[in-house]
């Protein structure tokens, strides 16, 4: 698994399916299986940021690698700047072909940044040659129809790049709100105390303990205060 650089423990088990009614969960475990690795085709995956892509996309490597298939998982970014640095000290063949020969290559986020040259012709060439040798699952915020616009700097490359992943591939479309939406924190209680028309209100961001010394200290203030507002 650590070969794989997933990130942490990202599996259908713990996939959030409740979340996306429109996901048609059978299909996904009919993919788990992992046939399309056999079949040597990709399986496409996109939607709204917070989703699930992500996660979809590593549960899936995690199954090929639990029925024996080498698998690496990466982000687009991080896939192009591993070959740029390759290509730099002298290793870029070697690292091509190894990435390549892998039977099972995520790439996430892709189309995130617009890809320009040479990144347009990195991503080119090794498309093109894991084409029918091998399984390549990508996830996108971009609609399906909009993919070709990642490729800002060469639409013909892109064109050519998008044929051979569309060739045969399973698409997965994750409709839904973002699992990412703000904490709703909890409002302070507050308690009240009244004597003789007066009132003194006090922020109560715990509930002490009756008898302890906590709850002492805790009445303690409470009187103080009423004093205080009685002396005004």
């Amino acid at each position: 698994m650590r070969r794989a650089s997933f990130r942490g423990e990202k599996t259908l088990e713990g996939f959030d399916f409740d979340r996306l009614p429109n996901l048609n969960r059978a299909t996904v475990y009919d993919l788990a299986t992992g046939r399309y690795i056999e079949e040597k085709v990709c399986i496409l995956i996109a939607g709204p940021c917070g989703t699930g892509k992500s996660h979809l996309a590593q549960a899936l490597g995690h199954a090929a690698v639990r029925q024996g298939h080498d698998v690496l998982f990466s982000t687009q970014m991080q896939l192009l700047r591993t070959l740029r640095q390759a290509g730099a000290v002298g290793t870029y063949e070697r690292r091509f072909q190894a990435l390549a020969r892998l039977p099972l290559l995520i790439i996430d986020d892709f189309g995130l940044k617009p890809l320009r040259t040479p990144d347009d012709e990195l991503l080119h060439d090794l498309i093109a040659e894991r084409y029918e040798r091998a399984s390549t699952i990508l996830t996108s915020n971009l609609d399906f129809g909009e993919w070709g616009d990642a490729f800002a700097s060469n639409k013909i490359l892109g064109a050519a790049t998008l044929d051979r992943l569309r060739h045969g591939a399973y698409r997965v479309v994750l409709d839904g709100e973002s699992y990412r939406g703000p904490r709703t924190m909890p409002e302070q209680s507050k308690s009240t105390i009244e004597k003789g028309g007066k009132t003194a209100i006090l922020e109560a961001p715990f509930e002490p303990e009756p008898g302890g010394s906590a709850w002492l200290h805790y009445a303690e203030d409470a009187r103080l205060l009423y004093a205080g507002d009685r002396h005004q």
